[in-house]
């Protein structure tokens, strides 16, 4: 599904050139679930938004259901991202001036979805997460856990095949946690959803069926 092969992606700052990434490479099968682990600043966050083609690279090829990303038009990168990939972001990424309701059924909106269809499926999803209550409320007026949840609901909304996830429990307390950790183990070996996660906790990375842990923009190893 996803073939990294040789990726690098620098920086330059005065002439002087500092690695985000190293010659780094990687294979990801349909159906794997995946943890990405390693200190702050060892370009854990830098290689989901490449997957995710929100963030380009330097030096390399990246295929994507045999696809070469770096060598397509914005336009179908786009294309691809919104059929296959739902992306949970640390930050939110909510829109502010959008009800909860109207976020999460925004990915919708990018596929056409009829509206009967659309409204069953956003119904469903917020009855899935318990956020009946908060469907007409805006995102500042929300916690950032509810964000969080608004966020990862939104990312699963239309089905995708990829899911990358952003330390996706960052914000929840250990119940919550624990209930999206148990939902994305659902999904990966039930309907076969790939999903990739960034997290500094063993315990989320122990749903990974491997672990890749990177060190200064290269993999160290892989369990």
């Amino acid at each position: 599904m996803i073939e990294l092969k040789h990726i690098s992606k620098w920086i330059t700052i005065g002439g002087v050139r500092t690695f985000l990434l190293k010659d780094l490479s990687l294979s990801i099968k349909e159906g794997e679930f995946i943890s990405i682990m390693g200190p702050s600043g060892s370009g854990k966050s830098t290689l989901l938004n490449i997957i995710g083609m929100l963030d380009g690279f330097d030096e390399g090829e990246f295929l994507f259901m045999h696809e070469a990303v770096h060598l397509l038009k914005e336009k179908h990168r786009s294309q691809l991202y919104k059929q296959y990939i739902g992306f949970v972001f640390q930050a939110y990424h909510l829109i502010d001036e959008l009800t909860v309701y109207e976020n999460i059924e925004t990915p919708l909106l990018y596929q056409s979805v009829k509206t009967s269809e659309r409204q069953a499926i956003v119904a469903d999803i917020i009855d899935r997460f318990q956020i009946v209550g908060k469907k007409n409320l805006f995102p500042s007026q929300l916690s950032g856990g509810q964000q969080q949840l608004v966020g990862i609901a939104r990312a699963l909304v239309s089905k995708p095949k990829l899911i990358l996830a952003d330390e996706p429990t960052g914000n929840l307390n250990s119940k919550q946690g624990e209930e999206i950790m148990e939902l994305f183990k659902k999904l990966n070996e039930e309907d076969g959803v790939t999903i990739i996660q960034v997290t500094h906790s063993e315990k989320n990375a122990a749903y990974g069926k491997r672990i890749v842990h990177l060190l200064d923009g290269r993999i160290e190893k892989i369990e």
